[in-house]
This record gives structure tokens, C-alpha cells and sequence, in this order.
């Protein structure tokens, strides 16, 4: 879809191969376009739990534990290796004079998603003091699009604080369907411009 549009940059809020298919493949294809990568839960999950020493409670455990298995043991540890040392943020230039931030989470907790439903008083607890103008997440695999005054967000009196949720290109939560969704930012001229979308599993490609 990237390629089809046109884009300067992929950007990857975590979770980039578990428990989603190829996730051989998936690793490479992000290596290939030289994509900036976070740290997310799964990833995490995959590099550091001790998988012997888990237990699972029920039917989906059970299936979330075999799949993580397989995924270690298609990847390989080299790979494992580059998941952990994958960084929790990641912070760049907006080219206007800003900072943008990559996190799968918060800027106060990489695990702790910001999500749609949060009121400006939680989202801004867990944005702190974050000297940044956008901040680019995917933890609650949700997309969002929204402004949180500068004020609720941070002690800074200026401006305001964009939090944009790029969702998910695998498992989305959504009512009737699998999605998978992109979001697509243009910066020309300070001017800051975002499209998200999504389609169907399977016609992402």
C-alpha cells in the first residue's frame, strides 16, 4: 500500500511478528525498506519471556503460547537478539521545527497504550512532560486521529500535542471485520497533513 502511494519514511510501532503469519518475512520486508522500528509488547514477549516457565490458563493461552514457539524458532536468534534491543522511542524531526515521537505505547510507558476512549486528564497523564508536538503509537491497534492542548498535556503553556494511533496491520479489534489499517503523513511547508485508512485482511498487500 506504501508503495503504491508514495511515502518518505515507514515508521512501525511495535509488534512487527508476533502472532501475525511470515513473520520471517515481515522482519525482512521492514529491514529491506530500512523502516524505523519500536519495541512493542510482543516483541518483547518474543525476545525476553521464559517460555517454559508459563502456564496457560485456557484455550487461547494455550494457542498464544504454541504460536510464540514457533515464532522464535522461525526467526531465529539473531533476530531475537535485534528485538530487544529495539528502542522504546524513538524521537525525529517534523522538518517544521518539531519533534515527533515513535512509541508503541506512552511516552511515560511503552506498554501502557493511549487510547481512543481516554479522557484528556489520563492521556495526558501518560504523555508527561514529552517535549514533542506528535506522538505516533499503536498499542491499542485502534487508529486515532487527536489534539490534546498543551496545557492538559504538559507544564509547557504552548501549542498543543497530537496523538495519532496508527492501528494495526494485523490483529485490529474492530465490530464486524479484520482490518488492517495505514496512516499516511505529509509535512510540507509546516503544514502537517494525516490520512488514515483500512481494508480488509488480505487486500492490504
Amino acid at each position: 500500500m506504501a508503495e503504491r502511494t508514495g511515502y518518505g519514511r515507514i515508521l512501525v510501532a511495535g509488534d512487527l511478528c508476533f502472532p501475525g503469519p511470515e513473520p520471517l518475512e515481515v522482519w525482512r520486508r521492514l529491514s529491506q525498506l530500512r523502516a524505523v522500528c519500536v519495541q512493542g509488547s510482543g516483541d518483547r514477549a518474543l525476545a525476553t519471556v521464559e517460555t517454559d516457565a508459563l502456564r496457560p490458563r485456557d484455550d487461547f493461552e494455550r494457542s498464544r503460547l504454541e504460536r510464540l514457539i514457533e515464532v522464535r524458532e522461525e526467526l531465529g536468534s539473531p533476530i531475537l537478539k535485534k528485538l530487544a534491543s529495539l528502542p522504546s522511542s524513538v524521537c525525529l524531526p517534523t522538518g517544521a521545527g518539531g519533534q515527533l515521537m515513535l512509541t508503541h505505547g506512552s511516552p511515560q510507558d511503552p506498554l501502557e497504550p493511549l487510547t481512543h476512549d481516554m479522557t484528556d486528564e489520563a492521556m495526558a497523564a501518560l504523555i508527561g512532560d514529552a517535549p514533542v508536538d506528535i506522538i505516533l503509537c499503536g498499542g491499542s491497534h485502534v487508529p486515532f486521529d487527536r489534539m490534546l492542548a498543551r496545557e492538559a498535556a504538559t507544564s509547557q503553556p504552548q501549542g498543543g500535542v497530537r496523538v495519532i494511533n496508527l492501528g494495526s496491520v494485523g490483529e485490529a479489534p474492530t465490530l464486524n471485520e479484520r482490518l488492517a489499517h495505514a496512516t499516511f503523513i505529509d509535512m510540507t511547508k509546516g503544514e502537517i497533513h494525516v490520512e488514515q485508512m483500512s481494508v480488509p485482511l488480505g487486500r492490504a498487500a
